[in-house]
């Protein structure tokens, strides 16, 4: 299992956070927690990659920062 934190650009308000949870659960994150300007996601790496979790934050319209 990875848990890891996300620094994430452009979100701004209550539905931001619910745009991104929604991407996240749809590709399948054992967990989230999402607020303004983050998220922490804890994922099995053996099915979900990083890449995949950047990209579903990006699906939502976000863009994650290092």
């Amino acid at each position: 299992m990875t848990k890891k934190e996300y620094k994430i650009e452009g979100m701004t308000c209550h539905h931001c956070v619910k745009a991104v949870e929604i991407e996240l659960d749809e590709i399948g994150v054992n967990s989230r927690e999402v607020e303004i300007g983050s998220a922490t996601v804890e994922y099995d790496e053996n099915r979900i990659s990083d890449d995949q979790v950047v990209k579903a934050i990006e699906e939502a319209g976000y863009k994650v920062v290092a």
